[in-house]
């Protein structure tokens, strides 16, 4: 990884001037930021299928090593791999435009929404619409964790430590948990090599840990609005959501349990039904799930609210991907450090695959979405069709079948 006066470069662009690479960045990022459903897992794809497939700014293995570390730092993963790449890209400059061209697209949807919810107590219907979407994005997930699984499996121990961190996922281990002990088993295994002259040592990672809260909500729900219990002053949003996305491991999901406790039973600024409303938009709405902040945001002061909100949980990730990120690629060349993050990244992998098992469980349901999803693999392993277009494709698809029946 360069230093904050250089950047990354890949054979044949390095006269591409800064200002080329940050238009780069806007254009890639809003795009991904505005067709990214699907939640961390199908941003992830998007973002490795632009990036190392299609643009090659960053080979498999800086992109596993990106990843690892995403995973390592508190804050939503995939916004943070979006920073990273604009850091990789074009400095400290692309780190800004990354992260805010993909945050940015996001938020405004999330943010009419809120208006609309407001205004006229009721959303609109999306089902068909993310009925095609969501199978198309499992085509795109899988497509990425074959990529990416690929590279990190370098040998039988790897793959032997990925399925056990799988199985202990499914088993509802703590992702930290199995991130962290993955880490270790690798540089333990790499010190009893060296010990031993060749021989490995691996060791399950058998962790206790709490079952992440799972929600699953149905896009065609009718939201009724009410106005919000307490209605706090803007310092006081900010400092919530700056200190939830100073400390939030474990992504959408576990925000919820954060949610619950400091909204509406902490603070009692907004009930129960409103805070599940919240959580709803932000998962069907593209872009980060942390985009639930503005609108409940907008919910407790308007527009001001919804823009203090949105910056208080996403600054903390810019912080912590401008400490690591200068040095990540450097770490590398440590032979301990290395295997950990061969570790953590096979162990990244393994997550991915889990997550992306629960959403295909809820969303190949029927022939229609099988049938999209089949399509949706052929394009991309045969056509190499662009991942935008396979998202787009999907939701068209959704619209059709919905017409017919």
């Amino acid at each position: 990884m360069s230093d904050s006066n250089e950047v990354q470069t890949t054979a044949g662009d390095s006269h591409i001037s800064i200002r080329v690479r940050l238009i780069e960045l806007a254009r890639l990022f809003l795009k991904l930021g505005t067709i990214g459903f699907g939640g961390p897992a199908a941003h992830i794809a998007l973002i490795e299928s632009e990036i190392v497939g299609r643009r090659q700014w960053v080979t498999k293995q800086e992109f596993l090593d990106m990843l690892g570390a995403a995973n390592l730092i508190p804050g939503p993963t995939s916004t943070e791999m979006a920073i990273t790449t604009g850091f990789v890209r074009a400095g400290w400059a692309g780190l800004c435009v990354a992260g805010a061209s993909f945050i940015f697209p996001a938020a405004v949807i999330t943010g009419m929404f809120a208006w609309a919810y407001v205004r006229f107590g009721s959303l609109p219907q999306t089902a068909s619409v993310l009925a095609g979407v969501k199978p198309a994005v499992i085509a795109l997930i899988a497509v990425a964790i074959w990529r990416l699984g690929k590279s990190a499996l370098k040998d039988v121990g790897l793959a032997v430590l990925g399925i056990a961190a799988l199985a202990a996922f499914l088993l509802g281990v703590n992702p930290l948990l199995i991130l962290l002990g993955g880490g270790v088993i690798g540089m333990a295994g790499r010190r009893f090599t060296v010990s031993s002259a060749g021989a490995t040592l691996l060791i399950p990672p058998m962790f206790s840990g709490r079952p992440l809260l799972r929600l699953q909500f149905l896009a065609a729900t009718v939201f009724t609005a009410s106005a919000p219990v307490v209605r706090p002053s803007l310092l006081r949003i900010a400092l919530f959501f700056l200190k939830i996305g100073a400390v939030l491991y474990g992504g959408g999901y576990v925000l919820l349990a954060f949610l619950e406790h400091g909204l509406v039973h902490q603070h009692a600024w907004l009930t129960q039904p409103q805070l599940l409303d919240a959580i709803a938009i932000g998962q069907f709405t593209p872009g980060p799930v942390f985009s639930t902040a503005t609108f409940i945001g907008y919910l407790l002061g308007g527009v001001p609210g919804a823009a203090v909100a949105t910056v208080g949980i996403f600054v903390p990730s810019f912080f912590y991907v401008a400490l690591l990120a200068p040095v990540l690629f450097r770490l590398r060349q440590s032979a301990w450090i290395g295997a950990f993050l061969d570790s953590v990244n096979v162990c990244a992998v393994a997550l991915m695959t889990g997550v992306t098992l629960r959403l295909a469980a809820d969303a190949l349901r029927g022939w229609p979405s099988w049938l999209i999803t089949a399509v949706a693999l052929v394009a991309l392993l045969r056509w190499k069709v662009n991942s935008a277009l396979i998202v787009l494709g999907g939701g068209v698809a959704g619209l059709l079948f919905a017409a017919v029946r």
